[in-house]
């Protein structure tokens, strides 16, 4: 491990990519590795145990590449996986993408005695209390919205744009009791929700501060790698381009259509690693 080595992103799918552009807008010299389980997804709806299992196959083929570190980018895979991927992966910096968000909540709540932080996120994310537990270690006495949004990321993946009726519709339902019951945070728990940031703004009049999982984790990625030394050339700035390889375990067209929507640009074909691959490496 150098400040040249990698670093790796992983997700259920394609929303990590939301990660990698925050990534490459705060560090654009890096290296990145991003691999989207996308024959596997998606894991908002799997148990705890069958999502550790996919993170740990991935997170053993990464291993190879040699990363400084390793960012569950996946909301659903950081708060049903983390905690035992760090116990078995102990020689890898890893962290996922709750922590940081939480952090921001609290921040954005300022000073108010019982904040009330709205969470939309997956089912599975919900289910895991993870935002729950992070947010009162930090604010004891912060009240919480909790709202599963699983319609959210299919309709986002079939490449519907936030002008679709159906998308405001699905948003609107989810978003009307948040701002009825008046939150003053809603945090956006999924990397899905990124792209649809501008149509939550309009449906909430600004009525909540919004906190973006996808850049609060990619900020805290960043602190690390400095308080490491880890960042490429010792800064943000250098005279070297970063770059991005994809890796997915499905290669559907559907991927390249949806990484420039994520990126804002087009990327390089991904390389296809299948589940069993995963599974061969796993058990080596």
């Amino acid at each position: 491990m150098s400040p040249d080595s990698p670093i790796a992103v992983l997700d259920s799918g394609i929303g990590g990519l939301a990660v990698v552009r925050a990534l490459r807008a705060l560090l654009p010299h890096e290296r990145i590795l991003y691999f989207g389980d996308t024959a596997r997804t998606p894991y908002g709806w799997k148990s705890p145990a069958t999502v550790s299992g996919f993170v740990r196959q991935i997170v053993g083929y990464l291993q190879g590449y040699d990363p400084k570190h390793v960012l569950i980018g996946c909301n659903t895979a950081t708060s049903l996986a983390l905690a035992a991927i760090k116990k078995e992966f102990p020689d890898l910096s890893i962290s996922g993408i709750v922590e940081s968000g939480a952090r921001a909540a609290i921040e954005a709540a300022g000073a108010k005695s019982f904040p009330l932080i709205a969470i939309m996120a997956t089912e599975a994310t919900i289910w895991s209390k993870a935002y729950e537990r992070a947010i009162h270690r930090r604010r004891h006495h912060a009240r919480l919205l909790l709202r599963p949004a699983p319609i959210l990321v299919p309709l986002v993946e079939e490449g519907r744009e936030t002008t679709d009726p159906l998308m405001k519709l699905a948003l609107s339902q989810y978003l009307q009791p948040l701002v009825a019951r008046g939150a003053d945070v809603l945090v956006l728990g999924c990397t899905h929700y990124t792209l649809l940031k501008p149509m939550i703004r309009k449906l909430t009049n600004n009525a909540m501060r919004l906190i973006d999982s996808s850049e609060q984790c990619a900020e805290d990625v960043a602190r690390r790698l400095a308080a490491a030394n880890l960042l490429f050339g010792g800064s943000t700035a250098g005279s070297t381009s970063g770059s991005l390889r994809c890796f997915v375990t499905d290669d559907s067209p559907r991927f390249r259509t949806l990484a420039i929507k994520f990126l804002g640009k087009e990327t390089e074909p991904p390389v296809l690693v299948s589940p069993d691959e995963l599974y061969a490496v796993s058990v080596r």
